[in-house]
C-alpha cells in the first residue's frame, strides 16, 4: 500500500513542478489553475502512554529521497510561481532596504596589546573583512581574513570561530560550507600568510589558545551535535592523536571552553539548560590538568571570572534572580564564597564583566537592561544612564583587562545602533560611531512606547512598539507584531533600517515579550516553560487583541511573526486564534514538537528536556500534545502563511516545516494562501550573504505586503 501511494505522490509532484515552472515562466494557459502541492499520505502510527498517534507526513523526513527533495522543489517552484506578480515590489524593498546601508562600512576598532582589530565591509561583496593595525588608526591596514575570497564558489559560506594567539602572529578560524554547522579549524601564520598543516574537521563553536602561543584547546560533537569533548591540541602534531580532556557522558549537558579577560585562565564550562559546572587551568600551563571549582548540583548555575587573587561568580546558588560572589583564586570552592550583589527580587543579574580595577553587572529591572560599574579599590557603585523609555544595550568588543574604558552598543526602536566608550572612574561617554541610515532617516518621525496587555491570568504582559506617527490613524494601521519566549532570551527593542519599509507604509510594529523570556526576571522565564509553556501563547494572544483594543491596529490588519522558538509560538496560536491574525511569518519554525522530543537521535533532544519537558513520562507528553502545532492542526480556517526553512538546518530540521505546510493543505478549509519556501544551501540562520539576507527579508515583507493589499 504504501509503494502504490509514494508512486502517485511522485507523479502528482511531476505534474506539480511541471506547472509551476510553467506558471513562472509565463507559459501557463488562461482558464489552467495551479494547484499547491499536496503531500502523499503515508500513515505511520507510534504508541505511548496508551495513545496512539498517527503521523501522515513522517516519510518527508528522509532527505536522502528523491521524492522528498521532489517535494520540497515543487513546493520551491509553487512559491515562486504564487510571488511572482510581486516580483516588482520585492525588488524595490530590496533596493530600499540596501539604499539604507552605508555598503562600504568598517566596525569601530578594537584594541588588543599593540594591534587595533575591527571588521569592514565593501559595496557589492556579501561578507566581512578582518584586519589589524599596529600602533596607530594611521598605520598600513593588514588583512588577516577576507571571508570573500574563501567564500568563492559556494552557495553558503559562515564562520564560526576566530582566534588570535596572544603573541598576535597566528590566526585560527573555522569555517562551515554547508550550513550544518559542521565547522573546519584552520591556522594560518599572519606573518607569512600560510596555512598550517594543522587543519581540524568538524569542530564546535568554541576553541582558545592557551599562553605558549602554540597549544590551544577545543571542542568537537557526538552524533547529535551535541559538544561533548574538549581536546587539546599542539601545533605541529597530528591532529588524530589530539588527546582528549575531558568527555560529558550525560546527555543533556554541553561542553564548552573559554578564557578569562585576564588572561590568566581557561575556563571549562559543562552546562545543561539549568545546571553548570566550571573548571579552571593556569593558561601558562597548557599540559597542567583543568581544576573543577564546585561539583555540579541539579538547578544550580555558576560562571566564573577572574581579577588578582579572586574568582568572582555569577550563580543563581540559592537565589532565583542570581548574585554575585567571590572567593579566592586558591581556595575557590563553594565553602568559601562571599557576597558581592546579593540577591534582589526584583533585579535579575544576567552576566558580569571583571577588569582590573572594576566589576561591570548586566543586570535587568522592570523589563529593561542597565549595567552597574563598581570600582573594586574604592567601592564606587553607580549606573549607565540611558534616555529612552524602551531601548537594548549590550558589551561589545572589551577586549583589554587593564583598562578603565568600557565599551557598550546602545540602540532602540528609534535610535541607530550605537557605541560608546564609557570613562569607569569618570562616567563621561564618547560616542564613537553611530550607524548611517542613507536616505534621510529622522528619527523625530517615529514614536517608540511600552505598554502592558493583560494576560488570562491577570499577568500583565510588556508590548514594545514603534510607529510613523504622521501615518499613524486610530484603529486603522496594519500591525506586525513579533514574539520568541523561550529559553529565557529577551527579545530586547533593537533597531533595524529595514523595518523603515514597514514603518514607512503605515505600520505598527510591536514586539511582546512573552512568558518564557527573559525580559522580567527567572519567574518570568520559568512561566513559560515545562508545564507553564501554554502562557507564553495566551501572552501573544492578549497582546494582539490588547493592540486591537487600544486601536494601534485595525481588526483585519493583525500579522504573526516569529522564528525557530518564536515560530512554535506562530504555529500555537494560529491552532487557538486563526481568526485573530489577517496574516502569519513562521522562520524556521519547531512545530513538531511531541516527534522531535521522542527522538533522541535528533540534534538538541535530549538538552532540551530542561526547556520542554521529557514526553516520554506521561503528564509532559500529554501537555506538549495539548500544544504542539503540528499535531494539533485541525480543519478550520487559517490566514495567509508563509512557512521558510532550511534543508541543512540541525537546530530545527526541515522536515518540521514540511510536514507542518502538508498537514495544513490538507486540514484547513479557507482559500487563504499557505506557501513554503525552503532554501536548499543553508541552515538555521537561513543564507550566509547578506545581499540574499537582504532579499529574503524583502520577500517576507513583500509577501505581507500583498496579502493584505497593501501596494508600494
Amino acid at each position: 500500500m504504501q509503494r502504490n501511494q509514494r508512486f502517485l505522490c511522485r507523479g502528482l509532484l511531476v505534474l506539480l513542478l511541471v506547472a509551476a515552472a510553467a506558471t513562472a515562466s509565463g507559459q501557463i494557459e488562461r482558464g489552467v489553475t495551479l494547484l499547491p502541492p499536496r503531500a502523499a499520505v503515508i500513515p505511520v502510527a507510534d504508541t505511548l502512554h496508551g495513545d496512539v498517534r498517527v503521523d501522515d507526513y513522517a516519510w518527508l523526513r528522509d532527505r536522502s529521497s528523491p521524492d522528498v527533495i521532489a517535494y520540497l522543489e515543487a513546493e520551491n517552484a509553487y512559491t515562486e510561481a504564487m510571488m511572482k506578480h510581486t516580483e516588482a515590489l520585492q525588488e524595490s524593498l530590496y533596493q530600499e532596504i540596501v539604499g539604507r546601508i552605508k555598503e562600504t562600512d568598517l566596525d569601530v576598532p578594537y584594541r588588543k596589546g599593540d594591534y587595533l582589530y575591527y571588521w569592514r565591509t565593501e559595496e557589492g561583496k556579501d561578507y566581512s573583512i578582518f584586519c589589524r593595525k599596529k600602533g596607530s588608526r594611521l598605520a598600513e591596514e593588514e588583512v588577516l581574513f577576507d571571508q570573500n575570497v574563501l567564500a568563492e564558489g559556494h552557495e553558503f559560506f559562515d564562520v564560526g570561530i576566530v582566534r588570535v594567539s596572544p603573541n598576535h602572529q597566528l590566526l585560527a578560524y573555522s569555517i562551515d560550507m554547508t550550513g550544518a554547522e559542521r565547522y573546519t579549524l584552520f591556522v594560518k601564520d599572519l606573518a607569512t600568510g600560510e596555512l598550517l598543516p594543522d587543519v581540524i574537521p568538524v569542530i564546535d563553536w568554541s576553541i582558545e589558545w592557551a599562553n605558549d602561543n602554540r597549544t590551544f584547546f577545543y571542542t568537537t560533537t557526538d552524533d547529535a551535535m551535541r559538544p561533548d569533548r574538549l581536546h587539546r591540541h599542539v601545533l605541529g602534531t597530528d591532529p588524530a592523536d589530539d588527546a582528549v580532556l575531558f568527555q560529558e557522558p550525560d546527555e543533556r549537558f554541553r561542553v564548552y571552553i573559554d578564557k578569562t579577560l585576564s588572561e590568566a585562565y581557561l575556563i571549562l564550562s559543562v552546562e545543561s539548560r539549568v545546571t553548570s559546572e566550571e573548571y579552571v587551568l593556569d593558561a601558562d600551563d597548557p599540559l597542567g590538568s583543568f581544576e573543577l571549582i564546585e561539583p555540579r548540583r541539579t538547578d544550580v548555575e555558576y560562571y566564573v571570572y577572574h581579577r588578582g587573587d579572586e574568582f568572582f561568580f555569577w550563580t543563581n546558588d540559592d537565589a532565583e534572580n542570581y548574585k554575585v560572589m567571590k572567593a579566592p583564586v586558591s581556595a575557590p570552592s563553594r565553602d568559601n564564597w562571599e557576597t558581592v550583589i546579593a540577591h534582589r527580587d526584583t533585579v535579575k543579574v544576567e552576566r558580569i564583566a571583571t577588569f582590573a580595577d572594576h566589576l561591570v553587572v548586566y543586570e535587568r529591572h522592570q523589563g529593561l537592561r542597565r549595567i552597574r560599574v563598581s570600582d573594586l579599590r574604592s567601592g564606587w557603585d553607580h549606573y549607565i544612564e540611558f534616555p529612552d523609555a524602551t531601548y537594548a544595550v549590550f558589551l561589545r568588543d572589551n577586549r583589554e583587562f587593564n583598562t578603565f574604558i568600557l565599551r557598550y552598543v546602545y540602540e532602540s526602536l528609534t535610535t541607530p545602533e550605537s557605541v560608546y566608550d564609557y570613562d569607569m572612574e569618570t562616567a563621561q561617554r564618547v560616542l564613537m560611531k553611530q550607524d548611517e541610515i542613507l536616505g534621510g532617516y529622522d528619527p523625530s518621525l517615529y514614536m517608540a512606547e511600552r505598554i502592558f496587555a493583560t494576560a488570562e491570568d491577570g499577568t500583565q504582559v510588556p508590548i514594545s512598539l514603534v510607529y510613523r506617527m504622521d501615518l499613524f490613524e486610530p484603529g486603522t494601521n496594519p500591525v506586525y507584531l513579533m514574539g520568541y519566549g523561550s529559553y529565557g532570551a529577551s527579545m530586547d527593542p533593537w533597531f533595524s533600517s529595514s523595518r523603515l519599509s514597514l514603518l514607512d507604509r503605515g505600520f505598527v510594529y510591536a514586539i511582546a515579550h512573552v512568558r518564557g523570556g527573559g525580559e522580567m526576571g527567572e519567574a518570568w522565564k520559568d512561566g513559560g516553560r515545562l508545564l507553564n509553556k501554554i502562557n507564553t501563547f495566551t501572552d501573544f494572544i492578549a497582546c494582539a487583541e490588547h493592540l486591537v483594543a487600544q486601536r494601534y491596529a485595525a481588526v483585519d490588519k493583525v500579522v504573526a511573526e516569529g522564528g525557530s522558538a518564536g515560530g512554535l509560538l506562530i504555529g500555537a496560536v494560529l491552532n487557538m486564534r486563526p481568526d485573530l491574525f489577517a496574516v502569519a511569518v513562521a522562520d524556521v519554525p519547531f512545530v513538531d514538537v511531541l516527534n522531535t522530543m521522542l527522538d533522541e537521535s535528533i540534534p538538541l533532544t535530549v538538552g532540551e528536556y530542561d526547556e520542554w519537558g521529557d514526553p516520554h513520562e506521561k503528564e509532559y507528553y500529554d501537555y506538549m500534545k495539548s500544544y504542539s502545532p503540528y499535531d494539533n492542526v485541525t480543519q478550520q480556517s487559517y490566514p495567509d502563511i508563509l512557512i521558510t526553512a532550511s534543508l541543512n538546518d540541525q537546530r530545527v530540521q526541515y522536515w518540521e516545516s514540511a510536514k507542518w505546510a502538508a498537514k495544513l493543505r490538507a486540514s484547513k478549509t479557507d482559500g487563504n494562501l499557505l506557501l513554503l519556501r525552503m532554501t536548499m544551501e543553508a541552515g538555521h540562520g537561513g543564507v550566509s550573504g547578506r545581499y540574499e539576507r537582504y532579499r529574503e527579508w524583502a520577500f517576507e515583507y513583500a509577501f505581507v505586503l500583498d496579502r493584505l493589499g497593501i501596494g508600494e
